[in-house]
């Protein structure tokens, strides 16, 4: 911060400012701020390092009783890749293929090259870097273990609103990548795809962001591209009540300990959702659009009141709004939520193509989402202005230690 023929001034330090990011950050920005305001002009203080390499260089364990990516706070960026298995790849193949995505996942994620990187120095900044794996149900009778595939693992039933596209649709292995800086994202996608190339050929990718970390507090509600806050009844993170929504505790053995995720590519219909107005808007939703407050409540966090009508005897939150129909009455019939948001290049015409990535975790899909998603397709209002075109769905293998590899308990 000074230099020993420019001595380090109040007015400097004070013009200088300091980067305060996340409750970890702030703190170190503060100490470090404290001790070099109390330094005379004669004894520059040691400089602190920027908060952004603090960001930069943040990992998540990789290794542990689940993969990381599902209980990890959600990062700015994520990129999701569904690959289709060539023919003639049988459960010995698959076992080498997640031999090598491991390994170099296991290195990625910990801020060190892929063993084949050709770019190293690209991996030197995880940003909390997170690779998730998912096994589609075409792989389970690729690899000759139909009978180990989970009950509900299947292609979701037809639902009246969709308009599913093939290329959003489907896939028979997910690789989740998610990071707090794109460039990260990147080059953990061009690896792994590597991996990949000589079992298995890319059916489809999609990049998904959020807010920039730093830009709120870890833990806040983010919004998505129609503005609403997106993801407030979720399950807490660390809790008994997320454990007994997410992590598979019943079924194959195999899977205990893991997840499964349904993964819905669900377009914003903006230039229709822009003429209604606020009214119309949280009509629809059941919740403010300014806190996210249900209609009954004042705290975003507040439990909806479904009862209550106004004074002409109607409920105050319609029977329709999208709150009232995902509404669950007991804690292991929730799904944990993990959205994105996506946008791409307007059409011609100059309209949106944007919306949402929506990732929900289950212990299982025929429990808990597909109840949820039949009453959402018979009765929301919030379907005129939304339309699902992507759709798939994985079993995500539990994680495993350092001398094992992810998926070793259904293919090992």
């Amino acid at each position: 911060m000074g230099t020993p023929d420019r001595p380090l001034s109040r007015r400097r330090l004070l013009g200088g400012g300091a980067l305060a990011v996340g409750g970890g950050v702030v703190g170190a920005g503060l100490t470090a701020g404290a001790h070099a305001f109390a330094a005379t002009d004669a004894q520059p203080a040691t400089p602190a390092a920027p908060a952004v390499q603090v960001l930069g260089t943040q990992t998540v364990p990789f290794y542990g009783a689940h993969q990381a990516g599902v209980d990890t706070p959600a990062q700015a960026h994520a990129a999701f890749l569904s690959f289709d298995l060539r023919p003639g790849v049988d459960r010995a193949a698959l076992g080498r293929m997640m031999r090598l995505l491991t390994d170099d996942a296991a290195r990625l994620t910990q801020g060190r090259p892929a063993l084949a990187d050709t770019e190293p120095e690209l991996a030197a900044m995880p940003a909390r870097l997170t690779v998730t794996f998912g096994f589609g149900p075409k792989l389970f009778a690729a690899a000759g273990l139909d009978s180990h595939r989970p009950t509900s693992l299947a292609p979701l039933p037809a639902f009246p609103i969709d308009k599913l596209q093939p290329q959003w649709t489907g896939g028979d292995l997910l690789i989740q990548i998610c990071a707090d800086e794109p460039l990260t994202v990147t080059h953990t996608q061009r690896m792994l795809i590597k991996d990949t190339r000589a079992f298995g050929s890319i059916r489809w990718t999609q990049r998904g962001f959020r807010r920039s970390r730093g830009m709120e507090d870890d833990g806040v509600t983010q919004r998505n591209v129609m503005g609403q806050l997106d993801g407030t009844r979720n399950p807490k993170l660390g809790t008994p009540v997320f454990d007994g929504a997410v992590w598979v505790d019943s079924g194959p053995t195999w899977l205990h300990g893991g997840t499964t995720v349904v993964v819905r590519r669900i377009r914003a219909e903006l230039e229709t959702w822009d003429a209604a107005d606020p009214t119309a808007k949280e009509f629809a939703v059941g919740r403010r659009l300014s806190d996210g407050a249900p209609l009954t409540g004042v705290d975003e966090h507040d439990q909806p009141d479904l009862a209550k009508t106004n004074e002409l005897g109607f409920t105050v939150i319609s029977e329709s709004a999208h709150i009232a129909r995902a509404h669950v009455t007991s804690d292991r019939q929730r799904i944990f939520r993990r959205p994105y948001n996506y946008d791409e290049a307007p059409g011609p015409d100059g309209n949106s193509d944007a919306g949402l990535i929506f990732a929900a975790y289950q212990r299982d899909i025929g429990t808990q989402f597909l109840p949820i998603q039949r009453n959402l397709a018979e009765n929301d209002l919030l379907n005129d202005w939304i339309t699902p075109i992507g759709s798939a769905v994985f079993a995500v293998p539990p994680g495993c230690r350092e001398d094992g590899w992810v998926g070793q308990s259904l293919l090992g």
